[in-house]
C-alpha cells in the first residue's frame, strides 16, 4: 500500500516536471539571446577597409637614426665618418654653421629632425658648455659700382669651381682652442710625380706603392681597399685636400688621417704607425702624410677608403689602373 502511494506521486511529479520543460527551454532561450546581443562584435579591419569607410590607422614611429656626444678629439669630419653619414647633413640637422664648431659632451642627432628643427642639446655630464658662434647678420651698405676693366671682366668669364679645401680652412677640433694657428705645408720635401686619374673634378693617385690585398666591398664593417707594404713605408694624400682628422679615435682604423678633397669627397688612411699632418693643414697629391703600420690591424697594410657624400664607393672606380 505504502509503495503504490510512492509510485503515485512519483508520476504526479514526472507529469510537472514535462510541463515545466518547454517553459524552460523557453527561458533559456531568450537568456541566451539577450546575453548574445549585448556583446559588441567588432568587425575585422578588412570587412571595414572593403566596405569603402576610411578608418584612422595608428602611425609608426619611425626609428631614429640615435644620437652621439661629441668627445674630445673629435671634429664633425670623424663623426660623420663614423657614423656614415654626410658631415653637410650632419651639420644641418644639428644647425651648427661653418667652421662646424664642437665641444666635448654636445650631444649630435643622428637623422633628420621630423619638426623641421633639429635638435642640438648638451650633455647632463657637462655644466657649463661654451656658447655656439652667433652668426649675425651684417647690414649693406650702398657702394659705388666698380668700372669694369679688361682684367675683371676676364676674371668673371673664366668659369669659377668651388674649392673646399684651402690652406686658410680650420677645422674645430672639441676640446681644444678654435684659433690655433693652422699647420701649414710641408714645402721643403719635394713631391714624388705619379700617374694619375681625373674623376668627378678630383685627381687621385695611389696612396702608397704596396700590392692589393683586399678589395671593397660595401658589406664589410670597414669598408675600403688594403694595401699591403713594410712598417715605416710613406703613406702619401692620394689628392689635393685639407686634412679633416688627425687621430685615433675610430675604433678598427688606428691611427688615422682623413683628408676632405670637395664638399663630396674624403678619403681616409689607416692603421698607420705614425701620423705626420694635423688637422687644418692642407696637403697636395702625393704629399706624405703618414708612416705605414699596423695599428689597429693584424698586419702591416694600409687601409685606404674614399667616400662620397657620406657614402663608402670602391676606390678601384677612381684610382689610375695599374
Amino acid at each position: 500500500m505504502k509503495k503504490r502511494r510512492e509510485l503515485a506521486m512519483l508520476g504526479r511529479m514526472d507529469r510537472r516536471f514535462q510541463s515545466l520543460l518547454p517553459m524552460a527551454v523557453c527561458m533559456l532561450l531568450t537568456a541566451c539571446g539577450s546575453l548574445r546581443n549585448s556583446v559588441v562584435v567588432e568587425p575585422v579591419a578588412t570587412s571595414r577597409a572593403a566596405s569603402g569607410q576610411v578608418f584612422p590607422v595608428p602611425v609608426r614611429t619611425p626609428i631614429a637614426g640615435g644620437s652621439y656626444v661629441v668627445a674630445k678629439g673629435d671634429t664633425l669630419y670623424s663623426i660623420a665618418f663614423r657614423k656614415g653619414v654626410d658631415f653637410r647633413d650632419l651639420a644641418r640637422w644639428n644647425s651648427i654653421p661653418a667652421p662646424y664648431t664642437i665641444w666635448p659632451g654636445q650631444r649630435l642627432t643622428l637623422t633628420a629632425s621630423t619638426s623641421g628643427q633639429a635638435s642640438v642639446a648638451a650633455s647632463s655630464h657637462t655644466a657649463n658648455p661654451p656658447s655656439a658662434p652667433v652668426f649675425e647678420p651684417v647690414p649693406s651698405t650702398p657702394t659705388a659700382a666698380k668700372p669694369i676693366t679688361a682684367s675683371t671682366a676676364v676674371s668673371a668669364a673664366r668659369p669659377q669651381h668651388p674649392v673646399a679645401a684651402t690652406a686658410a680652412e680650420v677645422v674645430p677640433v672639441a676640446g681644444l682652442p678654435t684659433n690655433r694657428p693652422v699647420a701649414s705645408a710641408q714645402a721643403s720635401k719635394p713631391v714624388p710625380a705619379g700617374p694619375s686619374r681625373a674623376v668627378s673634378g678630383v685627381s687621385w693617385r695611389w696612396p702608397v706603392e704596396g700590392s692589393l690585398v683586399s678589395r671593397f666591398s660595401s658589406t664589410d664593417a670597414i669598408p675600403g681597399i688594403e694595401i699591403a707594404g713594410r712598417s715605416g713605408d710613406p703613406v702619401r694624400a692620394a689628392a689635393d685636400g685639407v686634412v679633416v682628422y688627425s687621430g685615433n679615435g675610430l675604433v678598427g682604423y688606428g691611427e688615422l688621417v682623413i683628408i676632405k678633397h670637395s664638399d663630396s669627397f674624403l678619403s681616409a688612411y689607416g692603421h698607420n704607425r705614425k701620423r705626420l699632418v694635423k688637422e687644418g693643414q692642407h696637403v697636395s697629391a702625393g704629399q706624405q702624410i703618414a708612416e705605414m703600420g699596423s695599428t689597429g690591424a693584424t698586419r702591416d697594410e694600409l687601409e685606404f677608403q674614399i667616400r662620397k657624400d657620406g657614402n663608402p664607393v670602391d676606390p678601384l672606380s677612381y684610382l689610375p689602373a695599374r
